[in-house]
């Protein structure tokens, strides 16, 4: 009989901003899980997003974790300082065929949709309506030979037929179907980042062995785009556990944006780590 592989979880914020309750549950959920079976705890920073990162904000976020009482296994991994692996990544999807350059602008990507008589949406909002999939080879070569900047797409359609049927184990629900189509052709590289948080997410999930991905529920409909990226790139499909949200008095998800409580907040107020993970619903 084969054994069985090690529990490994992660926790992988980004470091934009200081953590807070909603953090914090997120980050016992996948500690709380590795150390229970004995397994390994995985801490990773987000930090592909130039112009929101922060390093004070990455050393505050490895400080508050450790004053909550959680530890890591192995060196804290920041996607920052892997950017060549992304782009080999990216390459081998070009490779097969699957990507294109997009030269559109926000602008005029919001001007074809409002044009369309019906334009179907997505999780992340109306889907791209294909404007640089039909550019001919010639003009993308000149486009990009003149140096126009660019995002990087993935042509769906392409993509899914390449691969089966797919579906994911969530956690006290077996498998569900996927539909990655939903996302339509998702940007994988931006012009003003390296890679997109769907590849570089699903790239490290790989690399570091992850085989339970415990996140927010808001991420839940991500799975589906992640799952054909791990099925085009060959990478191993972990399971997921998405756990509910932490909101506030109004019903409203505890955010960065609406200047949530931090755990600096709460520890400058007089709290003990023991009443802050009771506060983020993991009581002791």
């Amino acid at each position: 009989m084969a054994a069985v592989p090690p529990l490994v979880t992660r926790f992988a914020p980004s470091p934009t901003g200081f953590l807070h309750l909603g953090h914090a549950h997120s980050a016992l959920a996948g500690w709380r899980r590795a150390r229970a079976a004995g397994g390994r705890f995985l801490l990773r920073l987000e930090d592909i997003d130039p112009g929101r990162c922060r390093p004070d904000f990455a050393d505050a976020i490895q400080e508050d974790l450790a004053w909550l009482g959680l530890d890591w296994d192995g060196p804290v991994r920041v996607q920052s300082a892997h950017l060549a692996e992304y782009r080999a990544a990216l390459e081998a999807l070009t490779a097969q065929g699957l990507l294109y350059p997009c030269f559109c602008t926000r602008a005029e990507i919001a001007r074809e949709v409002a044009a369309a008589a019906s334009a179907p949406h997505g999780p992340d909002g109306p889907l791209y309506p294909g404007i640089c999939r039909r550019l001919s080879d010639d003009e993308r070569q000149a486009r990009l030979a003149a140096g126009e900047a660019h995002a990087l797409r993935l042509d769906m359609a392409r993509a899914l037929a390449r691969v089966p049927p797919l579906s994911f184990a969530e956690e006290g629900e077996g498998r569900i179907g996927c539909d990655p189509a939903r996302f339509g052709d998702a940007v994988l590289a931006r012009k003003d980042a390296p890679a997109s948080y769907h590849l570089c997410v699903t790239h490290d999930d790989a690399l570091q062995g992850v085989t339970l991905v415990t996140r927010g529920v808001d991420l839940k409909p991500a799975t589906d785009l992640h799952r054909l990226l791990q099925a085009l790139m060959g990478w191993p499909e972990p399971a997921y556990a998405h756990h509910p949200l932490l909101t506030d008095a109004a019903g409203r998800r505890l955010a960065k944006r609406d200047r949530a409580a931090t755990l600096r907040d709460l520890r400058a107020s007089g709290a003990s780590p023991a009443a802050v993970r009771a506060m983020a619903g993991w009581p002791d």
